[in-house]
Formats: structure tokens, sequence, C-alpha cells
């Protein structure tokens, strides 16, 4: 074997893989090997011949090799077939012999780098890339609606120029003085329930407040033993900016006077529903004179909803504009509405599935026989927990729209109304009696479905867990801010986010017209092309579009904010 000489010329080698040495004939293989052998006398004349030929034959070959896989490289991508494409071929054969020995050591290492890289990018795209909007329309990577119909699904409705106008009186400004100045009567209130029914309970604290002349003290939370949440007004909502946006309008402290804490208040845990300004005065406002103190508990729908336009603009002042949340959960729900507007527009759902909705409102979830068997049991041994018409069946509560819609019902209405099946869906609620496997039909129509756990790092949950008054204001701050929204049942915060996205300038909000599809539902025979016809018929006139308050005795301001909290050209903007 001759010895190797140090300072012989650098060679370059071409490595060509396995599947291409293979595919070549191995009769041309061979007949380099079998060429015939010559005299000794023109030996070395022939082997000099030979050797050219053979060495040009092999570099077009190669040169041939290189240039195709090149292309298929450029093409296909081919980088695990052609991997000598990395290495330049001007390198020394230690150099290649080193390069090849570090990437036999380190490919583990790579191979964990390349995945980590891919896993941050997918985490990226899912949650973190903010698209831009555009005239309210959002740009989105998905192809949202390919079609007309999935593009009307998007579509917002026409708030007909209608904006907030909350001109009071000049008989509300004249009394203001006297009111914001008051010092000798203080109105105290506790109030209970879930989230929404204590912004509800607010609204109304403030507006008695006005109605007695009273200073309003910060209400206070009534501790809830069904979620054991322990939060504060100044926990859920910003206090300063709530004192601050009702300066004009009512006197508020965070507690008691001095003057005042060795004062027995006046209880009141009695009052009627939907009781009127007169009767507010004539009941409570000579013993809130003599005693000081008024404490008043239980404000849950006691206040008439049919007021003096004044104070109905006092209740969208305070609704809309006085009770924002506290800044870390506006940060907080923020974040999870970017991380869902990331991809494009969003649909979200106020899904009302839970065990204690079905108990209450005497229907049947359809998820099993044993579910249902649990239902009807847990209602006979609790027959107050059934809210109203106890004499009606379950058939005939299902018939007359009382009912939440299921998963299955909720999936057909939106597929019926054009909502493409790449929808991102944002859902809000408890969990659903049945789990995760109550909604697989949605999931099922629609897989990018998501919550504030799916969303949310585990970490960023973790603090809130037992919180449920902060839970439910996020999901609040996401559905509001979503470009549809649609609840499956009536409620507190669907009533709430309705008003709400009417008065940012009426954004989509499905009411589901429960009543007059649900036959249709049952219908099988009924072909699907005009089933949707006719759910689209029926919804064209609940997709959020401006809809009077005074149509209908008893509506809540807060929901219907039209005529007395907004307006527009053609309307009454100074209606006294």
């Amino acid at each position: 074997m001759a010895k190797k000489n140090s300072n012989s010329k650098k060679q370059c080698y071409i490595s060509v893989p396995s599947q291409i040495i293979n595919s070549l004939s191995s009769s041309s293989l061979q007949s380099l090997l079998d060429s015939p052998k010559k005299s000794s006398k023109h030996y070395d004349k022939y082997l000099s011949l030979f050797t050219y030929r053979a060495s040009k034959k092999l570099w077009l070959l190669a040169i041939f090799l290189f240039g195709f896989l090149g292309m298929l490289k450029l093409t296909l991508n081919l980088d695990p077939l052609i991997a000598y494409v990395s290495y330049p071929c001007f390198m020394s054969q230690s150099q290649s012999q080193g390069l090849v020995s570090n990437r036999v050591l380190k490919s583990g290492a790579i191979d964990r780098e390349r995945e980590n890289a891919l896993k941050d990018e997918s985490m990226n795209d899912s949650i973190q890339s903010l698209r831009p909007i555009s005239n309210g329309v959002l740009k989105s990577d998905e192809g949202f609606g390919d079609g007309n119909e999935q593009q009307e699904f998007w579509k917002q409705p026409d708030g007909l120029g209608y904006k907030p106008c909350l001109d009071f009186s000049q008989e509300y400004k004249r009394t203001t003085t006297g009111v914001i100045s008051e010092r000798t009567k203080y109105l105290m209130v506790v109030v209970s329930g879930g989230m929404n029914q204590q912004r509800n309970q607010i609204v109304d604290a403030v507006v008695i407040a006005r109605i007695l002349g009273a200073a309003l003290v910060v209400p206070i939370f009534q501790v809830n033993v069904i979620w054991g949440d322990e939060s504060e007004f100044s926990d859920i909502f910003d206090l300063e900016h709530f004192k601050n946006v009702l300066a004009d309008d009512v006197h508020i402290v965070s507690s008691l006077p001095s003057t005042h804490l060795m004062t027995r208040p006046v209880e009141e845990k009695s009052t009627p529903h939907h009781v009127s300004p007169s009767w507010i005065r004539s009941r409570y406002l000579r013993k809130l004179r003599r005693e000081g103190v008024l404490l008043l508990r239980g404000l849950d729908s006691r206040l008439s909803k049919d007021l003096p336009s004044d104070l109905q603009k006092l209740r969208c002042k305070v609704a809309f504009h006085a009770l924002r949340f506290a800044p870390p959960i506006v940060e907080f729900g923020n974040k999870l509405t970017e991380r869902m507007r990331s991809k494009g527009p969003y649909l979200a759902l106020h899904l009302r599935m839970e065990k204690d909705v079905w108990v209450r409102t005497g229907c049947l979830p359809g998820l099993s026989p044993e579910y249902d068997e649990m239902i009807n049991n847990e209602r006979i041994r609790r027959p107050e927990l059934l809210t109203a018409r106890s004499n009606m069946s379950y058939h005939d509560r299902k018939l007359a729209g009382l009912c939440p819609l299921n998963a299955y019902e909720v999936m057909r209405l939106l597929k019926a109304l054009g909502a493409p099946g790449d929808t991102r869906i944002y859902w809000a609620g408890g969990q659903p009696l049945g789990g995760k496997e109550a909604l697989q039909p949605l999931i099922r129509e629609f897989p990018n479905f998501y919550n504030k756990e799916d969303l949310a790092l585990a970490s960023e949950l973790e603090p809130f867990t037992k919180k449920a008054s902060f839970m439910a204001a996020i999901d609040y701050i996401v559905c509001e801010s979503s470009d549809v929204f649609m609840p499956s049942h009536g409620g507190n915060m669907g009533h709430a986010i309705q008003g709400h996205r009417a008065y940012a300038g009426h954004k989509k909000y499905i009411t589901p017209n429960k009543r007059h599809m649900l036959p249709f539902f049952l219908d099988s025979s009924l072909p699907e092309a005009e089933f949707n016809k006719i759910i689209k018929v029926l919804h064209q006139d609940s997709l959020g579009q401006p809809e009077l308050r005074t149509s209908k005795v008893g509506r809540d301001v807060t929901k219907y904010p039209i005529p007395e909290c907004m307006c527009n050209s053609s309307s009454d903007a100074h209606t006294k």
C-alpha cells in the first residue's frame, strides 16, 4: 500500500446517495471492470487510454448527477437525501471527516433544538401572532369565508347611525349639587350572586342612592358559599374610575365616616320586585333621615325597569362607563382576546349546560337516559330550585323555547347560519354536565374550539382558580370583544353583553329563535338546504340590529339602550 504524501493535492469527494447508485445498471458497471485484456506489449498504451476515457465518463456522470440532484433539492426539498450539499467542495479531507464526526456526535442535540424551535413556532402561531385590522374587517391566514355565505356570517348589522348620548335634563343637573354634597344620609348595599348579578345590583344601587339623595358606600360583596369567592369590589372593578365617572351623579365613599360608625343602620330585606322611585322615597326616605344609614340586601330586580328618562340614562352611565374591570383583569382579558384574534375573526359562545341550569329550567340535557334521570331526581329532591312554570312538562318547555340549547343544537344553528368550519370559537360558561363529551357535537364540526383554560398557561390561571368573579370577568371581556356573540340561553351575562355590544355600535349578536326553530330541528325529513334556508329567515332580524326598548314594557335599558341612551340624527337626542 502506497504511503500517503502529506504534500499531495487536496482532493474533493462528492457523496452519491445509495438510491442513485442502486439505480445504475449493474452491467454498465461490470463493463468497466471486465475490459478485454491487452497484450503486454501494448498494455501501458491501452491502460493509459482506458484510464483517460473512464475518468472522463466518471466526471461527466458525477457532474450530471450533481446538477440533477441540485435541481431536485430546489424543487422537492430533499434535504435528507442530499446531505452533501451542505458541505462545500473546497474543504480538506481532514476537515470533512471532522465535520462528519461532529454531525454524528451532535445529531441528538440538533434534533432537540429543532423540536424545541418547532414548538416555539407553533405556540407563537397559535396565540401570539397578531393580524392587522382594516376597516373593521379582520384579515386571516386561513381563508375565513371562501364563499359569499361564509363572508356573510362575519358581516356586522347596520347600526342605523345610533350613537351613545347621555344628555341629562336641566332638572337633573339642578339637583345634582345637593346630592353630591350630601354628608348626612348613607346607603349601604350588600350584593350577591355571580359577577353579572352583582353588576346589575350595583347599577340599581347607584340609581337608588340618587333617588334618595344619599351618599353611596362602596357595595359590599357577599361571600358566595357555592364558589367560595371572597372578592371585594376593588378586586373586580376599578374603584377610582367608578368614583370619578359618577362624581357628578352620586357621592361615593369607600366606608362610613366616623360620625356614622356607631349608627345602627335601618335594614330592609324584603323589597318587592319592580318598585318605582316614588315607592322607594315613601318607604325609605323618612327612616334614612332619622337613622342616617340604610342597609339594603338582595337588590336583584327590585327596582323597576321603567324609570324616568334621567334615571335610565344614569343606569347606562353606570353599566357602560363607570363599571370598568380592575386593571389586572383588563390586561389578562385583552391578552386572551389577542390570542383568539391572532388568526382572524372569532365567535364567542356563552354555553349554559351546567347541571344547575338543567335543574333550574326544568329541562333535560339529552345526553343519555342516565343523565336525564339524574336531573329529574335532583329536581324531585329539591323542587324549590325550579325557577318558574312548574306545571309545564319538559316537552312543553322545550317547544316554548324555555330550555337551553345543547351542543348538537348549537352546532346545527351555527352551520345553518353559515359559520365556516374553520371558525375560531371561544366558549364561556361553567363546565357542562357530562364534561367534554357533552361538547363533542360542536368540537367535531368546529375543531378550533377554545376556552380560557385552553388559551392561558396554567401558571397564568393558577392565582385565580378560586375566584369565580375574576374568571367570569375574563369571559365577559373576551366575549364582548368578539366579532360575533351568541348565548345558548338567556341570563344575566347574555343580557349584559347584548346591551354592551349595542352601546358599542351594534356588534353582531345572534339571539337564537328557539320557540320557532325547534320544530324544524325535530323534523328529520327536512333536507339540509331547506333547513338552512328556514333558519336564516327566522334569524334575519335577530342579529343585533338596533331595537327600541319602548317596544316592550319592562325591558332593561342596559339591554336595550335605545332611545334613552342612544340616538341618531333622526331621533330626539334631548328627550327630557
